[in-house]
């Protein structure tokens, strides 16, 4: 962002206030790699949000470093960004039309899923993804083969998190009471919660609802007093697979059920 950029920001503050009601906007001039410059206090924030921005980072470790370090416990990265199916070669990365364009920055996302749990984050949950067509004839055969996905992730700073999904015998109920959420809560792109039902759900599933700003929203059901070994999880498959088998599908001896996908798409690029 640019000086003349932030100060047209600054310029339209007060109309904006005026306009939601709430005076509770402002502005930093800094580098996304290095949050800790900016003078904000460490774990601090419920939220920090994102979009299209990561994949224009020269050092994205160290922004997911950097948000993990404001996060307070229980508080989540939700950010859309652009991935790939693939490793780019460097001529793709440095191609400054296709970087532009957040192609050339773009994280290939078994590489993304690595980075975020170094960073602090075990269990990065897809919330919702849709393709991107590269249309321009003198772009597309740059890429070669590599496809690429505008995705949403939230990123969950809560101790006790694993990398791998767990069974404790727990379960949720959703009380319908987030007011843009009245009939299902989509937690993320495979957990859609309806209302008043009783669903079985992982040890990590069940921290980010109760270790969350979600926590009064839940019923929540049993403990880790118990371990009854893997959850249904999915394994090494691409998290954009919409075939890969649903984490929370019954067990193999049923019919496995569908779950309802999120409609709305990744609001990025």
């Amino acid at each position: 962002m640019t000086a003349e950029q932030l100060a047209i920001a600054r310029q339209y503050t007060d109309f904006h206030a005026q306009e939601f009601g709430y005076a509770n906007v402002s502005f930093l001039n800094g580098t996304i790699e290095k949050l800790e410059d900016l003078g904000l206090e460490p774990e601090s924030f419920d939220v920090i949000i994102s979009n299209c921005v990561l994949n224009l980072s020269t050092d994205k470790s160290a922004v997911l470093q950097g948000v993990q370090r404001l996060l307070k416990s229980g508080g989540e990265f939700y950010f859309a960004d652009v991935y790939t199916d693939r490793r780019l070669p460097e001529a793709v990365r440095r191609h400054p039309v296709l970087y532009g364009e957040c192609l050339g920055g773009a994280l290939y996302w078994n590489d993304f899923l690595s980075m975020a749990r170094t960073a602090g984050f075990p269990d990065p949950r897809l919330v919702s993804h849709h393709p991107i067509s590269i249309t321009d004839p003198k772009l597309a055969p740059l890429v070669g083969l590599a496809r690429f996905h505008s995705a949403t992730y939230r990123l969950f700073k809560i101790n006790g998190l694993e990398s791998a999904s767990e069974d404790h015998g727990q379960a949720v109920i959703y009380r319908g009471t987030l007011p843009e959420h009245p009939d299902r809560f989509p937690l993320d792109h495979h957990h859609v919660l309806e209302t008043g039902r009783t669903q079985p759900v992982c040890g990590n599933t069940y921290r980010m609802l109760h270790q969350s700003r979600f926590r009064e929203h839940f019923d929540l059901i049993g403990d880790f007093s118990r371990h009854f070994g893997p959850f249904p999880a999915w394994g090494s498959l691409s998290p954009f697979n919409d075939q890969a088998p649903d984490a929370l599908a019954p067990a193999p001896s049923a019919a496995p059920t569908p779950v309802p996908v999120p409609a709305t798409p990744a609001g990025c690029c």
